[in-house]
């Protein structure tokens, strides 16, 4: 026998290895033979088996210590061997780790030869293969007692030595079908210059890798731009409502909630950092020393802070700050009146007293009543009591970040009781997170994958549009779509009012669409049928069908009307343009060159089109994230709304990282790519249902005072 311990390298060979690894029983030896016969290619079979097999066979003995440098030799010369007849895949039953492993295991000790070229050897990937499949016994098995124990140390001698594997589990069809999957999107990997390790870092974020190729081709050549067609505008695409109008569709949506599973959904994972941006600015510029805040304002032409200093006995943490400050300066009224608001911002925001930047802003204190100051996520449990209740129940949920959800909970613990006491109403109140999976690759400039100091990929999230995951697993009829920072101060009747309205508006096209749907799914149907569809198309959902529709047989007709009437449905409020920056409604057309309505944010245009530039500042309307939403079908069946999304319509941006300047893929927005393909109503709505805290000082508007 060649006793020689040195593996041929499939970089040389251009050989893709895996590497089945596990202990004994588990399915290593089926799934290398399934894998070469699925790729038409060779497998290395285990060399100890046959080895020991004859040993038995001729002298009845077993495997020692003396068979382990023998075994690593025979199983090194057969992989050799079977590497140079390969092709484009090898895939080895065992491997010298295997070797090792046991060796440790059973002799508690391992050759240093057997050692040293285990670590050595290099595959692009092990298979690590589960105990999850039945025990089969033979002469040379040990015994099935300890497999968990025994599949915790294979597990941990990969960990130890860094190489790249991926847990198989499941009968053995099911880990074909994944191995298959894993495999192909490995060969894509090493294709686009991924290490295996990088492979194995973004299965386990548990990202598709097929978004990881989507993104790379954003990366590298763009993300088309919407095309404007005109502003939508009132009898253009947004219906206009009295206020009696808005009163008797309220009315409609409480006679018919009855049966509905209703449930009011606020994104609120976002720290308060740009809150108190120009605060914090203000902290790391200011020349406490040398200098007073007149001053740096004048030097800095910082009205904001003006007006916050200006307003900030108004604001409702006034008091709990000032208290503070007096506890830790008993000479604090003597202070000049510069460094005195100069602690109140330090300590407002410092990490050792309130640390309001970096907290969410769903618990910071918006609002002072008599009796009590109120935070957003208070005000969302009124407004939920009020509008998104059935049947004396009410459900609210929230998306944030796992770190707050103590800090939520404690909240609602304290104030819950109370509010449903004086609403009667019962509410539900539930969390969940934005899941990694929706995480996007980070970039250099120069669209190379961006890599942290330990040389690992950087990945950020994917923006609110990895929302629709979240809003896609809620079990709810109707849905409530509100911003956590849009909330008012009293008022809460009012703003139940519209946001009813809106829900009544769905309810109707709802029932008049599912009626439709209802009415084709009957063998017989009449061509007047159609052209009412076509009409109520036109008039209720702004669609209008394509030119050469006329010309379809009955049957395709039929298809392409049930097609377009089988989505979700949102009704999304809009209020008159004050200003704010953010998205509109619009008219577009889309790269098949069908013209809809949809809301579009600003970085979505190409505004080095001049044309372009001056539809987008033509808008009349806002979009101020106050939507209702229909997520279930005809047949009361949860719509799958991730096959909604236009993936074209998401967005590139640029940060800093450490000082390094990075490109960031941000996902389509949760209320305008991620639901472009519902069906779409804009209604008007007043401006006192918009009333977000984009900066601390919004706080200081009248709707954020008593």
């Amino acid at each position: 026998m060649e006793e020689n311990l040195r593996q041929l390298s499939n970089g040389a060979t251009k050989i893709i290895k895996i590497a089945l690894f596990g202990p004994e029983s588990t399915g290593k030896t089926t799934l290398a033979r399934q894998l070469a016969e699925y790729y038409k290619t060779d497998w290395v079979p285990e060399f100890a088996r046959d080895y020991l097999q004859e040993k038995w066979n001729s002298s009845q003995q077993i495997c020692t210590l003396d068979d382990m440098l023998p075994i690593a030799y025979g199983q090194t010369k057969l992989e050799n061997e079977r590497t140079l007849i390969a092709n484009k895949y090898l895939f080895c039953d065992t491997n010298l780790m295997v070797t090792k492993v046991f060796s440790e295991v059973y002799y508690n000790y391992c050759d240093p030869l057997v050692h040293e070229a285990a670590c050595e050897h290099e595959y692009d990937l092990f298979f690590l293969t589960d105990i999850d499949v039945p025990w089969e016994r033979d002469d040379l098995r040990d015994k099935a007692e300890g497999r968990k124990s025994i599949f915790t140390v294979f597990k941990q001698s990969l960990i130890d030595n860094n190489k790249p594997f991926i847990t198989l589990s499941g009968d053995k069809d099911l880990r074909l079908k994944k191995a298959v999957a894993i495999i192909d999107n490995l060969t894509k990997a090493r294709e686009l210059g991924f290490s295996s390790a990088d492979f194995v870092q973004i299965y386990n974020n548990e990202i598709p890798f097929e978004n990881i190729v989507e993104q790379l081709d954003f990366f590298k050549n763009g993300i088309p731009k919407t095309e404007l067609i005109e502003p939508a505008s009132i009898s253009n695409g947004i219906l206009k409502l009295s206020e009696k109008d808005f009163q008797e569709k309220a009315s409609f949506f409480d006679a018919n909630k009855s049966n509905l599973i209703l449930n009011k959904f606020v994104p609120a994972s976002g720290a308060a950092s740009r809150m108190f941006k120009f605060l914090t600015e203000f902290l790391n510029e200011f020349d406490v020393e040398n200098e007073s805040i007149n001053a740096y304002i004048n030097r800095k032409k910082a009205s904001k802070l003006s007006i916050f200093i200006v307003g900030m006995e108004k604001f409702p943490f006034f008091e709990v700050v000032d208290k503070q400050l007096r506890a830790e300066f008993t000479d604090f009224d003597t202070l000049d009146r510069s460094l005195k608001n100069y602690y109140f911002i330090k300590f407002l925001l410092s990490a050792d007293y309130f640390d309001f930047a970096n907290q969410p802003k769903g618990i910071l204190p918006f609002h002072k009543y008599k009796t009590h100051i109120a935070t957003p996520v208070e005000e969302h449990l009124r407004e939920c009591a009020h509008y998104s209740g059935a049947n004396n129940g009410s459900h609210l949920h929230f998306t944030i970040s796992e770190s707050h959800q103590k800090q939520f909970e404690d909240i609602i613990d304290s104030i819950k009781s109370k509010i449903e006491k004086e609403s009667d109403v019962t509410i539900n109140v539930n969390y969940s997170y934005q899941n990694k999976s929706t995480d996007t690759l980070a970039v250099t400039m120069k669209n190379k994958p961006f890599r942290d100091k330990n040389g690992q990929l950087v990945f950020r999230p994917g923006g609110h549009g990895a929302l629709i995951e979240n809003l896609n697993n809620l079990e709810a009829d109707i849905v409530f779509i509100k911003n956590i920072d849009n909330v008012i101060q009293n008022n809460v009747e009012k703003i139940a009012l519209y946001k009813k309205g809106l829900a009544g508006i769905l309810l109707a096209i709802q029932q008049q669409v599912f009626s439709y749907l209802n009415a084709l799914d009957v063998v017989s149907i009449e061509p007047d049928l159609i052209y009412e569809i076509i009409l109520f198309l036109k008039e209720k959902l702004n669609i209008t069908m394509k030119e050469t529709f006329h010309t379809y047989s009955l049957e395709n007709k039929i298809t392409e009307v049930k097609a377009i009437l089988n989505r979700p449905i949102r009704v999304c409020g809009m209020v008159k343009n004050e200003g704010e920056p953010g998205g509109g409604p619009f008219w577009v057309r889309n790269s098949q060159g069908t013209v809809s309505l949809q809301i579009v944010e600003s970085s979505q245009v190409d505004l080095a089109n001049e044309n372009q530039k001056i539809i987008l500042n033509a808008a009349t309307h806002f979009n101020p994230v106050d939507l209702v939403c229909g997520i279930k079908n005809y047949k009361k069946e949860k719509f799958d709304l991730t096959q909604f999304v236009d993936n074209n319509s998401g967005f590139i941006v640029e940060k800093n990282v450490s000082g390094k300047n990075i490109k960031g893929y941000e996902l389509p927005g949760l209320w305008n790519g991620a639901m472009t393909n519902w069906l779409t109503v804009f209604v008007q709505v007043p401006l006192i249902t918009f009333n977000p805290v984009k900066t601390v000082n919004d706080l200081l508007k009248p709707a954020h005072q008593s």
